[in-house]
């Protein structure tokens, strides 16, 4: 349904210069954009692409202005408010009230009537589902289990028994929350299980990528606080802790019994061992791992990235040989 710019320029509270009647009925790239699109600038690796761009209105610096030939939103985090804007533009769809004829609800479950529960949907025993809630074709929400007002699973979602979910939380197809920790004693006679007895607790305005795990916490809950984003196929393991507002990026591992702090970003294929406290505002940098306490705030970064295969191989050679040259150093020292 097309908005206008003026609309959006009062809806989201940003300057607009250019014609508030210009209608925008879909989101695009710089290049990719026609004259009914809305699109953004926030890095200078696209500013070239700023002069022939065919978007009905850009969301841009201040100081990026004058090189747009359309119309333009200024704003101090194009991105931000792009995102604002696009949700206006294309709105996420309506699902009418209602349980499918497949699904299947426990007797003593509590569903609220402004709920749609899809198709092959199980809702189990003593679980309560907020309102607007959207429990997508497949998805498993089991017994005792609480979800706020507004979330939407998506698909195939997993929710085990005991999990509490807080207000507009997002779920993507094949999320599973609640499954048992990694929780094993090596005994004489082999591995013994440890019972996965505690339970999940996710705050409120969260969102998690697909086929990404949260375990249960042994004993006592694993949480997830609010306004978590957490990517596809993360790994969140039993009685772990991330503060609000922090971020995981693909294939992050958090090990059990790790407490993160606030606002805290992971980029991918980051991760943790154990039993660690990172404190608030930590970047932790692609491929590196985390293996004692975080204490002060900062970058972290310990990777190596990719080189010719043949210098790689004479740089490891060096490395090999650096224990060897370590000792040669003290005995020239005395």
């Amino acid at each position: 349904m097309p908005i206008s710019l003026g609309e959006l320029a009062v809806s989201v509270g940003c300057e607009l210069i250019g014609d508030p009647d210009t209608t925008v009925d879909r989101v695009a790239s710089l290049q990719g954009a026609t004259p009914e699109s809305l699109t953004f600038l926030a890095s200078s690796l696209y500013t070239a692409q700023l002069p022939s761009t065919k978007a009905a209105v850009v969301v841009l610096r201040a100081e990026d202005a004058a090189s747009c030939p359309v119309a333009a939103f200024i704003s101090d985090n194009p991105y931000a408010t792009y995102a604002r804007m696009a949700a206006l533009v294309c709105p996420e769809p309506l699902f009418a009230p209602g349980v499918h004829a497949t699904a299947v609800v426990a007797d003593s479950a509590r569903v609220s009537a402004s709920a749609h529960i899809a198709a092959n949907a199980l809702i189990g025993e003593r679980t309560t589902i907020g309102e607007n809630v959207v429990i997508g074709p497949g998805s498993v929400i089991d017994s005792d289990c609480s979800i706020g007002d507004y979330c939407r699973f998506v698909a195939n979602v997993t929710v085990l028994k005991n999990v509490r979910i807080g207000v507009r939380g997002i779920f993507h197809p094949g999320v599973v929350i609640g499954s048992d920790g990694f929780g094993n004693a090596m005994s004489p006679d082999g591995w013994v299980k440890v019972p996965q007895l505690g339970g999940v607790q996710v705050g409120s305005d969260v969102e998690i990528g697909a086929n990404t795990t949260i375990d249960r916490g042994a004993i006592g809950d694993t949480v997830i606080e609010d306004g978590v984003r957490i990517d596809n196929l993360c790994m969140i393991a039993h009685n772990v802790r991330i503060g609000e507002h922090s971020a995981l990026a693909a294939m992050t591992g958090i090990a059990g019994s790790t407490t993160i702090g606030k606002r805290c970003l992971f980029a991918g294929k980051s991760g943790t061992v154990g039993h660690i406290t990172v404190c608030d505002d930590v970047v932790v940098a692609a491929k590196t791992f985390l293996s004692k306490n975080i204490v002060k705030s900062g970058t972290y970064a310990a990777s190596f990235p990719a080189d010719d295969a043949k210098s790689w191989a004479k740089q490891l050679a060096r490395f090999r040989r650096l224990g060897n040259l370590f000792e040669r150093v003290k005995k020239l020292e005395k």
